[in-house]
């Protein structure tokens, strides 16, 4: 738990917001040609490298597979947000054909995001990671990865709180210093954010919106964090499998090697049965 911060913080803070309310409209992008309907599915042994096109990245290094962002287009930064402010979290996107969004919490963690960076790679398709400021701030190079692969980086709080139990200025400052850390790292900060444990209120949704970002929950728990088994994971990804559905895993906070392998399993799956993996775009 962090204290209150001075009047310089608060206006630090104020520099990331956006001038995008909180109750644009959400749309949907089309996944990547490669991972359309009637694609070929890659020989059962077909090493990743060939079946994935794209060559995998070395990791301290830019990657030569590039994405163009979804949120690239944001508008024009330091303007208040508009009301109304939403009163509960987006949890399913409809009307948007056969789609469904996959997103990642807690990370980035070197050990394992890393992995369902390659995976998504492979198979050409983009995903939602909302990190944790403590974490991102120990690793901006893979807060870029993800931003160059085209993935949508959220905010997910500093240190993974209950934020209901939290002040307005500690929520302010646990959202606040998130915004700034991917700001540093990617030159904007994030449109979108998570709070943790799906725990939400009144102030999480006022600040998130004075940042400049929407709250996005999911549809799908994996329940992954508590190393169910790979094949739990996958058979609770498969069976909630929907249009408009949001999937919610992780990326670190623990052995997410189970996570990483139920990636693998379910995600060409998903996409031989003619689902399009994608993000969800503000406009």
């Amino acid at each position: 738990m962090r204290s209150d911060h001075t009047g310089h913080e608060r206006r630090t803070l104020l520099r990331v917001a956006l001038g995008l309310g909180a109750a644009t409209a959400v749309h949907l992008i089309a996944a990547d040609p490669a991972s359309a309907p009637g694609r070929p599915a890659p020989a059962a042994d077909t090493p990743p490298a060939a079946a994935a096109g794209p060559p995998g990245n070395v990791r301290g290094r830019s990657s030569p597979y590039r994405l163009e962002p979804m949120t690239a287009d944001h508008p024009p930064r330091f303007g208040p947000a508009r009301p109304p402010v939403r009163v509960r979290p987006i949890e399913h996107l409809p009307e948007i054909g056969h789609s469904m969004v996959l997103s990642f919490d807690d990370g980035p963690d070197p050990l394992h995001t890393p992995d369902i960076l390659a995976v998504l790679r492979e198979h050409r398709v983009r995903a939602m990671f909302f990190v944790c400021g403590e974490m991102a701030d120990s690793n901006p190079d893979l807060l870029r990865e993800m931003a160059d692969d085209g993935h949508v980086v959220g905010n997910h709080s500093w240190s993974h709180p209950l934020i209901p139990k939290l002040s307005r200025p500690a929520i302010r400052d646990e959202l606040g210093r998130t915004s700034e850390v991917v700001d540093r790292a990617l030159g904007s900060p994030p449109l979108w954010y998570r709070a943790p444990y799906g725990a939400w209120n009144r102030n999480s949704f006022e600040i998130g919106a004075e940042l400049g970002m929407e709250p996005m929950a999911w549809t799908v728990d994996t329940l992954d964090w508590k190393t169910p088994g790979t094949g739990t994971i996958v058979r609770r990804v498969l069976d909630g499998a929907a249009p408009g559905v949001v999937v919610l895993s992780h990326d670190a906070g623990g052995d997410r090697s189970q996570s990483v392998a139920a990636l693998r399993r379910y995600l060409p799956r998903l996409l031989d049965s003619g689902y399009r993996i994608t993000v969800p775009r503000r406009l």
